[in-house]
């Protein structure tokens, strides 16, 4: 089974590759382009493509040499497949969908789930010129309204002033409060990245795709950032991205599934172009990397799902930041300690 099959290009290549039958489930119109892709490539004896939402749909059990579960005759397939990830992988994502389709049609204990588990990451960097941008585009905007109040009261008796906060709040959101879709380079990430989430997609549940949770599963950092192990002058903010596993389970009771040669896809600074990219949440002031000293980052991470969107998410960093010396132990002899910070960003 092939969710949210787009055009149905992973449909294809399932049935390419060999599978005896490929259901390509799309709940929009593309359901008609994806027919038409299946036509052209001469697969349609194979693929079967349905359109609906795959919580609504109901597959066919009489189908030969296909196998159905015991329990009330559902057809089973052996692997799904889906490309639901977005941007820091949950952005706009169909995780929920894939997790029903998965606890409905897919085989529980030798199933594959492709891809098989995915993981969140964030580290430091440096991206100043895109910081420096937002902040520039913010002042350039609230001048404009400065100026804009001031002719309306001049020039027509209205004061508008009573706005202003408003307006700040939105234009601060939009700017310096959403985060901001990057191509990074490598060299730009200034400590070893750190893993808030992890996904076995064979287990994971509805809950874990409401995001990263304030409290006991709440993601946490602590980055070192040492001045003279880099040429970059200061940190930008943080940013995020996502790995994907393609390999064979290993939840409990996967033991008898079958093995299959593991590939790997990375949206890291390191991997070059990919569509996702990584997206940067640029902090309100720069943090100044000195020499001969070493900047610690410690925080935390929370993405929750926006009331008005259950496929947007805002990311919630709670930091501080302190100086030492870089010769001195972790916790010793600390030159500034930062105030604690909290930002709610907006991932659009």
């Amino acid at each position: 089974m092939d969710v949210g099959t787009g055009s149905g290009i992973l449909a294809v290549w399932a049935a390419l590759a060999g599978a005896k039958k490929v259901y390509a489930i799309e709940y929009t119109d593309m359901a008609n382009h994806a027919r038409q892709v299946v036509e052209a490539n001469g697969v349609s004896d194979i693929v079967t493509v349905i359109q609906g939402a795959v919580e609504d749909i109901q597959l066919p059990i009489a189908e030969d040499g296909l196998e159905a579960e015991e329990d009330g005759g559902t057809l089973v397939v052996d692997i799904m497949v889906s490309e639901w990830m977005g941007y820091f992988l949950l952005r706009e994502s169909m995780l929920d969908s894939v997790i029903r389709a998965r606890d409905k049609y897919l085989k529980k204990k030798t199933g594959l789930m492709l891809p098989s588990h995915c993981t969140m990451y964030v580290a430091p960097v440096y991206d100043e010129d895109d910081r420096s941008q937002s902040v520039h585009e913010y002042s350039h905007t609230m001048d404009d309204w400065s100026e804009f109040v001031e002719s309306t009261r001049s020039l027509y008796g209205v004061n508008m002033g009573v706005l202003g906060k408003d307006f700040d709040r939105e234009q601060k959101e939009y700017y310096l409060l959403s985060s901001r879709w990057a191509e990074l380079g490598a060299t730009q990430v200034l400590a070893e990245p750190k893993v808030v989430k992890a996904y076995d997609m064979s287990t994971c549940t509805l809950e874990d795709s409401r995001g990263i949770a304030h409290g006991e599963e709440m993601a946490t950092f602590d980055f070192d950032v040492d001045a003279d192990s880099t040429d970059e002058e200061c940190v930008s903010g943080l940013a995020g991205w996502f790995t994907s596993d393609f390999k064979s389970r290993t939840d409990e009771g996967g033991a008898d599934a079958p093995k299959i040669n593991p590939a790997f896809l990375s949206t890291a600074p390191d991997a070059g172009y990919t569509h996702w990219g990584q997206q940067v949440m640029h902090f309100l002031a720069k943090t100044p990397l000195l020499q001969g000293e070493t900047t610690r980052l410690q925080g935390s991470v929370e993405l929750m799902r926006t009331k008005e969107n259950a496929r947007l998410y805002n990311c919630r960093l709670r930091f501080s930041n302190s100086r030492r010396k870089t010769a001195e132990a972790k916790d010793g002899n600390i030159l500034m300690q930062g105030p604690n910070v909290e930002h709610v960003y907006q991932i659009p």
